[in-house]
């Protein structure tokens, strides 16, 4: 649990005189390595020292004070929730449209995932630190989960990179202790349950960051969140049963399950079954051009070992699948690959990748490629990433898409099902793995040192996310409202 202080701070009023350099993104970027050096023939400059980047960590403290980041308010020229969402749809699969607002109009904890854009627009209107990291860009509670490392280790991650982009490192903490006061408020709990899931996540945050800043380089970079690691957090708890299911979940849900619910068999061949509208397979003539291009295409940005393993492979079929809830409407594809023989199946997922919802606010992002930012950003933050990582461009529409494996030892808590106690271990192991996909891209000895020993942040982020709380209640409602006017259209089978 969090520490607890005998003075809690109010939530301040006006939004804070915060200095130019402290609040242009186009300076955030400047000396990190959240972009892929390009090499000149020189030999870089000697970093800083320890003493250095922590005195320029708090004289940024100074200028951008921890309490300042409790601050949110909705401004009278805030964008309306409803319009983002509908220019989001103008680039998307209309037919699919409708199943998104469906899954969204849920629970307002719904409506969060499926809203990032609103908040990525609310983000840069808040106090900015000048420290950046590679972020996750849509780093709600959900988006952390176990997966198999390619040494079939149960690692506890982020796992969903659509969004990655550098940026200011409080947006990912922020956006994360957010959806656990409005997932917390979902499940029925007391708003001190909330507030307590929300300080367990950013104390656990600054603690591990804390300890990162006294690492070397190296081992962060070898430093892992494992599943003998959550099932200590939860024995301190004394839940052991909750986290043994969702390990036995995870190690369950491989490609083999996977090939066994999407596919049948047909005249002797192995297929993707349709289920129209969520997977509908297609065929090359529908998708205007030879799976044999995208498949060289594919396999040119594997590296040389992996590419060796996924050319023994060849295409079976290929189908459309609606994944997700911010997601639906984009292209998806599925593909079923076969390796020796039909036992030995391999289902690869072709996800459309665009500019992430942050890169209004930030620096252009130094990759042309949208799908090569995802995987770059996937490898930087992911202990340890899927060896089928790849990206391409589509031969006829152009789109840009990543690709890796569909599912390997998936698994991820049941949010609506967590208890005040599992949400709380669960938040501990969230901050836990930011901090340690931060250390890895961002300054972590400076974000130690601007976030220092107290619990200031903690509790303004508190109050930031209760405040945000709520304004994600407002705009769900809104949403709700333009449901019933027949603004947009909300439908579980989508529109034909």
């Amino acid at each position: 649990m969090a520490t607890k202080s005998s003075a809690k701070p109010t939530a301040p009023g006006p939004k804070p005189d915060i200095p130019p350099a402290a609040m242009t993104t186009s300076s955030l970027i400047t000396g990190l390595h959240t972009v892929p050096a390009r090499h000149n023939g020189h030999t870089p400059a000697p970093r800083p020292t320890m003493a250095e980047r922590q005195a320029r960590a708090r004289a940024l403290r100074e200028q951008v004070p921890l309490i300042s980041h409790a601050f949110w308010a909705e401004s009278s020229d805030r964008p309306d929730p409803i319009s983002l969402l509908e220019a989001q749809a103008t680039v998307r699969q209309p037919h699919l449209i409708p199943i998104r607002h469906a899954r969204m109009r849920v629970s307002p904890f719904a409506f969060f995932r499926g809203s990032d854009i609103m908040m990525a627009d609310d983000l840069s209107h808040t106090p900015i630190s000048g420290l950046t990291a590679q972020l996750c860009g849509d780093c709600h509670l959900s988006n952390f989960g176990l997966y198999a490392s390619p040494e079939r280790d149960l690692l506890f991650d982020i796992n969903d990179f659509d969004e990655t982009i550098p940026g200011p490192w409080e947006w990912d903490v922020k956006r994360l202790a957010a959806s656990f006061h409005v997932a917390g408020r979902n499940n029925g709990f007391s708003e001190v349950a909330c507030r307590d899931a929300v300080l367990t996540a950013v104390r656990s945050y600054r603690i591990h960051m804390a300890e990162y800043a006294l690492m070397r380089d190296i081992d962060i970079w070898y430093a892992r969140v494992t599943a003998d690691d959550l099932r200590e957090l939860f024995a301190k708890k004394r839940i052991q049963k909750s986290i043994q299911k969702m390990l036995g979940k995870a190690r369950r849900r491989d490609h083999l399950q996977a090939f066994a619910k999407l596919t049948e068999m047909v005249n002797g061949q192995r297929i993707i079954a349709n289920d129209p509208p969520f997977v509908m397979r297609v065929t090359e003539e529908q998708l205007g051009f030879q799976i044999d291009a995208i498949y060289n295409s594919y396999a040119q940005t594997l590296r040389g070992a992996q590419r060796n393993v996924f050319e023994r492979y060849h295409v079976v079929d290929i189908a459309l699948k609606v994944v997700g809830v911010g997601s639906v409407g984009t292209w998806c594809y599925i593909v079923l690959l076969i390796g020796r023989d039909a036992d030995d199946p391999l289902l690869i997922q072709i996800k459309q990748a665009g500019d992430s919802v942050l890169q209004p606010y930030l620096p252009r992002c130094a990759f042309e490629h949208q799908g090569e930012r995802v995987v770059w950003g996937q490898e930087l933050m992911q202990a340890n990433s899927d060896i089928f990582l790849g990206w391409i461009t589509g031969p006829v529409s152009g789109r840009e898409f990543y690709l890796r494996q569909l599912r390997d030892m998936k698994g991820a808590a049941e949010v609506e099902a967590l208890t005040p106690s599992e949400m709380n271990v669960y938040a501990d192991a969230c901050g836990w793995a930011l901090a340690r996909a931060h250390a890895r891209s961002g300054d972590e000895v400076q974000i130690a040192a601007y976030l220092g020993n107290s619990n200031t942040f903690d509790l303004a982020i508190a109050i930031f996310a209760e405040a945000y709380a709520n304004q994600t209640e407002r705009d769900y409602r809104t949403m709700l409202a333009a449901i019933k006017s027949g603004r947009i259209v909300a439908a579980t089978e989508g529109v034909s």
